[in-house]
């Protein structure tokens, strides 16, 4: 099966490692990656500035991936699911708007239908690929590890603009890592912001956010935490050693995607999986699973 895919700007940018997991694992579930040609920003950075030129830019994309003709579309940055997702409800409840922007994108021969499906990294797997599918790639079951998952805010609130699940009570990223044989633990936190929306302009309350929530994994019990937000992996494995400084907490807690996670299951060298690019202590979570003679030290 093809799926266009679109990475936004953080992921081939700054996070290698998201990528290269997502383009291991996908020929693995029989999910073939079509890249796009001249997309742009996703628009989310300039919102509070002029919001039609973010709808615009969001609009765009999705008329480029409509343009190759596919019916499915993976958006593994959750701000870039937010961004697009919010454009295809906004059209659909607009058709002035609508024609509005396919007028300027007529410029570029484009035109925005609104009929390609939106995916994110997770309900893709649960969804498309299912329960079933998942378990067969396993080859190396991840039985005996806690993990905690980390969903992110923008996959699943508002909850007008297809979440890709439950806004108040999740629970396929949990199952996710159950199919894989690891256990997903529950805990009150589990819906905190990572505080990166706040980085920019208050960065002692933005560490704060990251700080607590990883002390309260930790504090939980929890082998690693897993998450498949970009922003997020960057506030918990990027800073975590600043945000344990601001918090006064000792935090020493793995860190990486699930797809990444995904990848030790299907038996993946570490390399591949970008693993030896994450900055949390990695190798403490592969001598759990036996894979540390695989691992480089980052």
């Amino acid at each position: 099966m093809k799926v266009a895919v679109y990475w936004g700007c953080l992921i081939p940018t700054v996070q290698y490692g998201y990528e290269m997991s997502v383009r291991a694992v996908m020929p693995q579930l029989g999910l073939e990656l079509v890249e796009l040609n001249n997309v742009s920003c996703c628009g989310t950075p300039i919102k509070s500035v002029n919001m039609f030129a973010a709808l615009y830019l969001a609009v765009r994309n999705l008329a480029i991936a409509e343009k190759t003709g596919l019916d499915d579309l993976l958006l593994p940055c959750n701000g870039c699911y937010l961004s697009l997702s919010e454009a295809k409800h906004l059209l659909s409840q607009d058709g002035k708007l609508k024609e509005r922007i396919n007028n300027i994108l007529k410029e570029e021969n484009l035109q925005y239908e609104g009929s390609i499906k939106i995916w994110h990294t997770i309900n893709l797997l649960h969804d498309l690929a299912g329960e079933e599918r998942m378990r067969e790639v396993v080859k190396h079951p991840l039985n005996g590890l806690k993990l905690a998952v980390h969903y992110g805010c923008h996959i699943l609130r508002p909850s007008t603009f297809q979440p890709i699940d439950d806004s108040e009570n999740p629970k396929k990223m949990d199952e996710l890592v159950e199919w894989l044989g690891a256990k997903s633990i529950p805990y009150p936190e589990k819906l905190d912001c990572c505080g990166y929306m706040l980085l920019l302009s208050h960065p002692d309350a933005a560490l704060t956010f990251t700080g607590l929530k990883l002390k309260a994994v930790q504090d939980w019990g929890a082998d690693a935490l897993v998450v498949s937000c970009p922003s997020c992996q960057m506030m918990f494995d990027m800073r975590q050693k600043s945000s344990g400084a601001t918090t006064g907490a000792k935090l020493n807690l793995p860190v990486l995607y699930y797809t990444q996670l995904l990848g030790l299951a299907m038996d993946i060298s570490t390399e591949r999986l970008g693993l030896n690019l994450n900055r949390s202590p990695i190798d403490e979570l592969l001598q759990k699973v036996g894979l540390i003679s695989t691992a480089t030290s980052p």
